[in-house]
């Protein structure tokens, strides 16, 4: 409760959660506390299901006054899933915005109970626990700890800055880190931040618009559905990270003089842990970030060209997955890139969508990073299929108004023979998880299918 009190005392009518001034969200996180406490007295961990909401993030702030270790549940998974994480955490207790587990309004109704609340957090207790990864299809439990929160805020306030004036627009899902640390750096900043429940086009075109908010985070999926619509605004920070960012897309957020940030950052890293101003760095518009303070970045088993597996120590990094041992100092990202002279990271894809084709390797990025200068292009991603002579070869997913033949004869003139796709497949969308991002792990799935299919139908 320490930053709630302290913006509490500094500046109780600065707004916080939406209208929600610090000295209401401080008074109905205290009330809802003591409502919390008969459902949780005897639990160690606790669940949430919600999508965004002022309510999630108070249900949030007010277990954190009970020192609960807090699992955040994607409201997109089936029963089954949400079951299977549940046990594996064994909670029993789960608090949901609707009657599929205990509503929020039953404990909104509810009497409340006298109950010491903790003042200040212990760095070393878990605030959070988050499941990733979605995008490969096998969920580790991530613990987050005060301290690394602690340090997230700090060294991102360092990196942007803060205003009086500062409005976030949390339109990421709270349950994913990218929506969660908004909330977070809000409370440290004490700033303003708007929660919505979902990416809806015109309302955030408004919010810009209208000068409601000055700072966003976003995915380039998202951004790009907007970017185009935005005739004035008031923003101070676009923070775009979370998946592969075109440079088409860069290229018009410089053109509209809209401030990009790009990031890169994990569940297990807390959020961003390297970001940096493309208008104050034009010359790295390709990297994702420089380090933030207290960050250091290993490149692992760099090939010729410097390119290797991207580590990274931090403070703002996880101790260790629950029920596994922790990482000894430097923890692989999973990322295949390379650091340049002044430690700003690039990345030239993640090592499991490599492909290996006649012993090259074929990076999908930039396949895609090609086809996305093509306007024509709303989104793409290129998988890998097994392949009986070659290994691998790359299969193109697409959402175009061109025609098989104008794409191929367009990425000819940009790519060696052999990063061409074999096979290119439109589609009306790309399958993606909550915050938005591409998950091609779902193409590799459906791919499989018709592989298999077009086999059964040969016989």
């Amino acid at each position: 409760m320490e930053w709630l009190k302290k913006h509490y005392d500094e500046r109780p009518e600065q707004r916080f959660i939406n209208q929600l001034t610090f000295r209401e969200v401080y008074e109905r996180v205290a009330d809802l506390a003591r409502q919390l406490y008969l459902y949780v007295q005897n639990e160690q961990r606790v669940a949430l299901y919600s999508p965004n909401s002022a309510d999630m993030a108070l249900f949030f702030l007010a277990l954190q006054a009970l020192e609960k270790e807090v699992l955040l549940l994607n409201t997109r998974l089936t029963a089954a899933e949400l079951g299977k994480q549940l046990k594996a955490l064994n909670i029993r207790v789960v608090f949901s915005h609707n009657d599929r587990f205990t509503a929020f309004q039953e404990v909104q109704q509810s009497k409340k109970t006298a109950v010491k609340l903790a003042t200040a957090w212990n760095r070393e207790h878990i605030a959070v626990i988050m499941h990733t990864s979605a995008t490969t299809g096998e969920y580790k439990a991530v613990p987050l700890r005060w301290k690394q929160f602690y340090a997230h805020v700090q060294a991102s306030r360092q990196r942007l800055g803060v205003t009086a004036a500062d409005n976030w627009l949390m339109v990421l899902p709270m349950y994913h880190i990218s929506g969660l640390s908004i909330l977070m750096r809000s409370l440290y900043n004490g700033t303003q931040t708007t929660v919505v429940e979902s990416f809806d086009e015109e309302q955030i075109i408004n919010l810009i618009e209208n000068g409601g908010i000055n700072m966003l985070s976003i995915v380039p999926t998202m951004l790009s559905r907007i970017i185009h619509r935005i005739r004035q605004h008031n923003l101070r920070v676009v923070l775009v990270g979370g998946e592969f960012v075109p440079d088409a897309l860069v290229a018009a957020g410089i053109r509209k003089n809209i401030p990009l940030h790009k990031t890169f950052g994990m569940t297990e890293t807390t959020s961003q842990v390297a970001t940096f101003s493309v208008a104050e760095h034009p010359g790295k518009m390709a990297s994702v970030g420089l380090p933030l303070a207290g960050t250091a970045v290993r490149i692992l088993n760099p090939d010729e060209q410097g390119i290797g597996e991207i580590s990274i120590n931090s403070p703002m990094l996880m101790d260790g997955y629950l029920g596994a041992e922790g990482h000894p100092g430097f923890f692989n990202t999973g990322d295949v890139g390379y650091s340049d002279e002044d430690g700003f990271i690039y990345i030239v894809d993640r090592r499991r969508n490599i492909i290996i084709s006649g012993g090259e390797n074929i990076y999908p990025r930039e396949i895609e990073n090609v086809l996305y200068q093509l306007p024509e292009v709303t989104e793409c991603a290129v998988v890998g299929r097994p392949d009986k002579k070659w290994g691998q070869v790359p299969v193109l997913y697409v959402v175009s108004s061109l025609d098989e033949a104008a794409i191929y004869s367009y990425l000819a003139k940009h790519l060696a023979s052999y990063k061409l796709p074999k096979t290119i497949i439109h589609l009306a969308e790309l399958p993606k998880n909550a915050a938005g991002k591409i998950v091609k792990r779902k193409l590799e799935v459906l791919d499989g299918k018709q592989q298999q299919s077009d086999r059964q139908l040969k016989y």
